[in-house]
């Protein structure tokens, strides 16, 4: 047995070390987060506009709430590093900087909620953050937990930056149950995994699943394809061990949405969304909502897509084929029968013309339907043998939901086309 198991199997022995169980995550959360897009800009008097800041937060919390956002389930508001002080208050808690964030978080929360919101912070279970502020050292974990509560928090990202392993396996568990103790329901995001390695047997990603409703596994996702490229191929690569510990409560966060951004195409864009949905990934975007481009905002709302990655099964999906034309694609089960396929071009030259049939993608004997995601049409009179040709750009996507045809007449005209999924999000 190796040094981590021996620690994980020993906190597992500690009376309420595990079993976090706050009810919380049943789907993938949805919302924004301000790292990827605005760093740890902290000066507001060269960029009042874009610095982290109470206004930045509220700016994205009157877009989520007024631009049909949070309607799709785009709910949560979410600070990350850089928003603290340089030193703790004289009681010893943490504190907001005074210049950029004048109300204090308590007030920016009320601020956040009254718009039907929820409010994300980071902090890091360390000497300092990432960015070198204050961080949260194992004799900080439980107040700061109080602060977090006392404030109206209802999400942590716990980074683990300045800090090493022996901290890091105490320190999250021990979050775990402060937060718990509040009383207060705090989604947990935990950044363990990123920083062991992200594999068993590192990582028992059982015993974190009792502790974290989230965590991030791999590299801090950046504004490009391939950065998206090298987080898909690394969670394909090592899906085996991390497709099972995901699930109702508790997820893997392969990194934010750059979808708005500067690095992506319309079809790498397109890819992300549908790659993201079929991995059942936090749908947490990173971007400029204020200036966002109606290409990107269609994308993001796009119910269909949405609808496969909140799926209430909760099973992440899977890589199935690796073709040699450089197309992959992958499959996701979803309710009621249904399933989302992903081809994927990885080519760089010209469409592709893909073609296949459902069984060899492990599809059942019987006939279906499948509605393109993003061009809206739908497939009629596929059968499981059917051959059928998809057309795909370089470094994009076609996204299939596949549903089967019951053989008995069709239902009246006014219960609606599609199965539950489309019936839902109010596709025609």
């Amino acid at each position: 047995m190796g040094y981590f198991q021996v620690v994980f199997l020993l906190l597992a022995l500690i009376p309420g070390s595990t079993g976090l169980d706050n009810g919380l995550l049943r789907t993938p959360p949805m919302g924004w987060m301000a790292w990827e897009r605005f760093r740890c800009d902290i000066d507001c008097r060269k960029d009042p506009t874009n610095c982290i800041s109470e206004k930045l937060f509220r700016d994205m919390a009157d877009r989520l709430s007024e631009d049909g956002w949070r309607e799709l389930g785009y709910e949560y508001v979410m600070i990350d590093d850089c928003w603290m002080s340089m030193q703790r208050g004289s009681d010893g808690r943490l504190q907001p900087d005074s210049d950029r964030f004048p109300g204090g978080i308590a007030n920016l929360a009320r601020y956040i909620h009254d718009r039907g919101l929820k409010l994300g912070i980071y902090a890091d279970m360390g000497s300092a953050t990432c960015m070198g502020f204050p961080g949260t050292t194992l004799d900080k974990v439980e107040l700061d937990a109080q602060t977090f509560a006392s404030w109206g928090v209802d999400y942590l990202k716990f980074d683990g930056c300045h800090s090493n392993a022996i901290e890091q396996l105490i320190g999250y568990p021990l979050m775990s149950k402060a937060l718990n103790w509040t009383g207060r329901p705090i989604a947990y995001s935990c950044s363990l995994p990123a920083y062991l390695g992200g594999l068993p047997p590192n990582v028992n990603y059982s015993y974190l699943g009792n502790i974290c409703n989230l965590w991030r596994n791999y590299d801090d996702i950046e504004d490009s394809w391939a950065s998206v490229q090298s987080i898909l191929d690394w969670f394909s690569t090592n899906q085996d061990d991390l497709q099972p510990a995901a699930g109702p409560g508790h997820w893997n966060d392969p990194d934010m949405l750059i979808i708005g951004n500067f690095g992506l195409s319309l079809d790498q864009a397109q890819a992300q969304m549908a790659l993201w949905a079929i991995m059942a990934a936090p749908l947490v975007m990173s971007n400029d909502l204020r200036t966002l481009s109606a290409d990107a905002r269609a994308i993001l709302q796009n119910r269909v897509a949405i609808g496969i990655n909140q799926d209430p099964r909760g099973i992440q999906g899977r890589r199935l084929l690796q073709e040699l034309g450089h197309i992959e694609v992958y499959w996701r089960p979803l309710s009621h029968s249904a399933n989302a396929l992903v081809f994927l071009s990885l080519r760089q030259d010209m469409p592709y013309l893909y073609q296949n049939s459902l069984a060899n993608l492990n599809f059942p004997a019987g006939s279906f339907e499948a509605y393109d995601v993003f061009s809206g049409k739908t497939l009629s009179g596929l059968t499981d043998h059917t051959i059928f040709t998809v057309s795909i750009n370089p470094s994009g996507v076609v996204m299939w939901y596949v549903y089967p045809v019951k053989q008995s007449p069709r239902p009246p005209k006014d219960t609606g086309r599609y199965p539950y999924l489309l019936k839902k999000y109010r596709m025609s």
